[in-house]
Formats: C-alpha cells, structure tokens, sequence
C-alpha cells in the first residue's frame, strides 16, 4: 500500500508515525511538505495548550487520549537515544464565565464530569481564595481544571513525530500538491509542483489552513479558511504567582510563559476575515487585550508588551470541529482538518484514529465517528460550545 499525506505539519507527521509503527502496515508513506522550514505552518506557531474542558464527549476524550500521550511522548517518539525534551507544564485552564454563560459552563461541567474529567467549578468568593491576584469583577462562574491541562512545546511534538516518522521509513518530500486526480469515486493521483505524478492506494488531505485548496483539486467543497490570530508576548514587574491559563469573559486568555506571559484573544466577528497576513496587529493588543487583561489582573496594569506573532487557525465554518475520514463521494481520500485552533492538542489521538480508519476500516482505540466528514453532506453540525 503507498499512502500520500497532503501536509507535513503536526497532523500529517502523527498520522506518518502512528501508520510506521503499525504491524499491519506494509507499503510506501509518503508526505509531502511544501515548507520544511514549517515557517508560516500552524503548528510551529501555536499556543500549544491542551486541555479536556470541552462541551463534546470526543473532544474531552481526545484531550484525555493527547495528555496522556505527551506524559509518554519522549519516551515514544525517541530516536537514536535522542528524545523530543516537549516541557509539558500541567497548570490547568481557569475559564471564566458571566451570569449569562454559566449555564453553558454548568452543563460543560456535568460532561466533562461523566467522562471522567478532574475539574471544579468555582463560585466568585472561592476564586479569589484560589487566586487573589485575580478580579472577579462581572464572573458568575469559573471552571478549572485540577489535572491533565497545561502547555507543552509544540515544536518539539512537531519535530518529534517527524523524526519518528523518517526513522520508521516515511519518506518526506519537499513539494507543493497542485492538482489531484479521481476516477468517480476514488482518487487516483496527485501532480506536485515539480512535476512528478504521485499515484497511491490511500490519499490523506492534513494540510491544515489550506486543505479548502486540496480538496478543491479534487472537485470538493470544504468549508475550511485561513484565519488568523495574534499571540502577544509581555511581561510584569509583578507576575501573579502560579497562573494556569486563563480564559477571560471576552474570550481573551493569558498564560505563563518563561519569565513573562502570552496572549491572545478573537478579533471582532466583522474583522475575522480569511486569509489575512500573518502580521500580528499591535494596536489591538492596545486598545483591546491589555484593557481586558488590566481588568481581571490588576497587576497586569503595568505590563510592557515584548513581542507578537500570527498563525492561522484551520476555521471550520460548519461547526467549529474537525473534519475527519475518508469523504463520502471519494472513500480512498481521507481528511484530518479543520480543527478550528485545536489541532496541535489533538494531534496524537487523531492521528491514530486515521491510521486505523486506513489499517483497519474503522476507529478501533477510540471513537471519532462523531467528527466524520460525511456530517456535512448529512447537514448534522456538531457544535462545540467550548471554543477558545
């Protein structure tokens, strides 16, 4: 069997690895990465968090497989003695919410619980007992998690499924896909910019921000855009000590970072446009994020912003989770996108799942079939009520 994978990112490389290690493997992976330098690729610049407090059972699931994992991963993707050194920080999320979201935060909870999940909910007073560097001016309601939440090194997942990958016998190619192939309902080819005609068994579209390109080779619609967000570098004379990472009313979240802090926030709907240019915008730092952050930590109020950068979320406009399997109008083409600024966490389980789904005909470790690509032809969204 040769499989082609469309995306060397963090997706592509884990479904390459977990395919390599398989016993019932035999055949050629091939990716193919038009960037190995991954500079404007969204796993080398996200947040990398991870966290269980969704509102889905498969997304707090998948975020209880993806902690697990990285409790294991330098041990898992070593090669040659050398082991990816990920710096997983288990602080937890604190999502705050108004009187008009506490509701959603309950019901989230009674989910998160029944799945298994360590989190609390906080009324106002025991939130500022936990953490008085803190105002809970306007919160009705806080959830954080106790366990199993935090921040890792995303780069060091990316280049350690990677490396993993090649040492099991993927073979990366540098190129660009720019056109596929199919005959009714199977595809049978890829053309790269070089030139060369890749044909497969198996075609896997992980080419994040950009897969609504691929997928358009082969006469498909995909409801996935480029949308940017900016991540803002800052540091205190007066850090709030031991802060898991904060999800403000407005959306907007901190965390630590080193000896500073990050952040970010969405911009206004009317400005979430796609494709923008992966230019942080500073201003909106300025008359936005530190406000809010000044607001809700006071010590924030005399904070120097350092530095700033941009990466693109894979934006399923359909419901805001990803989009998985093989397509029902081509069943050899399968996809791991449009994972919404959730890829990076969810990575390792759905990778896995893929590679199941290709091995075996069917998710045999854990059930993703709720995020199957075939709900946008059946016009069933899943909605994730926890998106941050």
């Amino acid at each position: 069997m040769r499989v082609v994978i469309v995306g060397g990112g963090v997706m592509g490389s884990a479904l390459a690895w977990w395919l390599g290690r398989d016993p019932a493997f035999t055949g050629e992976i091939l990716v193919v990465e038009r960037d190995p330098s991954y500079r404007r690729a969204s796993s080398a610049l996200s947040a990398s968090s991870i966290r269980q407090q969704f509102g889905t059972e498969v997304n707090i699931a998948i975020g209880r497989f993806g902690v697990e994992f990285l409790r294991r991963a330098e041990d898992l993707l070593a090669v040659g003695g050398e082991a990816p050194a990920l710096g997983f920080v288990e602080r937890g999320y604190l999502v705050l919410a108004a009187a008009p979201g506490a509701a959603v935060l309950r019901a989230n909870h009674r989910i998160q619980r029944a799945c298994g999940a360590d989190v609390l909910l906080l009324e106002p007073a025991e939130l500022v007992a936990r953490f008085p560097w803190l105002s809970p001016e306007d919160v009705a309601l806080a959830s954080l998690g106790l366990g199993d939440e935090g921040w890792f090194d995303g780069w060091a997942l990316l280049q350690g499924f990677r490396k993993a990958a090649i040492a099991l016998g993927a073979r990366y190619l540098t190129d660009e896909v720019v056109a596929g192939e199919r005959r009714g309902d199977r595809a049978v080819a890829v053309r790269l910019a070089s030139g060369e005609r890749l044909a497969a068994e198996v075609f896997v579209v992980a080419a994040g921000p950009w897969a609504a390109a691929v997928a358009a080779m082969f006469d498909l619609a995909l409801p996935v855009e480029a949308r940017r967000r900016c991540v803002y570098v800052f540091e205190t004379p007066e850090p709030p000590a031991s802060a898991p990472l904060v999800v403000d009313l407005s959306g907007i979240w901190f965390r630590p970072e080193g000896r500073g802090f990050i952040c970010g926030g969405p911009p206004p709907e009317e400005e979430d446009r796609p494709d923008l240019p992966l230019v942080a915008e500073d201003p909106f730092f300025e008359e936005t994020i530190w406000p809010a952050l000044a607001r809700r930590v006071p010590a924030f109020e005399r904070l120097r912003l350092r530095s700033s950068w941009a990466g693109y979320y894979a934006w399923n406009t359909f419901d805001q989770n990803a989009l998985l399997g093989p397509h029902p109008e081509i069943d050899n083409l399968h996809f791991m996108v449009g994972f919404s600024g959730h890829g990076i966490q969810q990575a390792p389980a759905v990778g896995r799942g893929i590679a199941e789904r290709i091995l075996h005909g069917r998710y045999r470790s854990l059930d993703l079939s709720p995020l199957d690509i075939a709900r946008l032809r059946e016009g069933r969204p899943l909605r994730e009520p926890a998106v941050i």
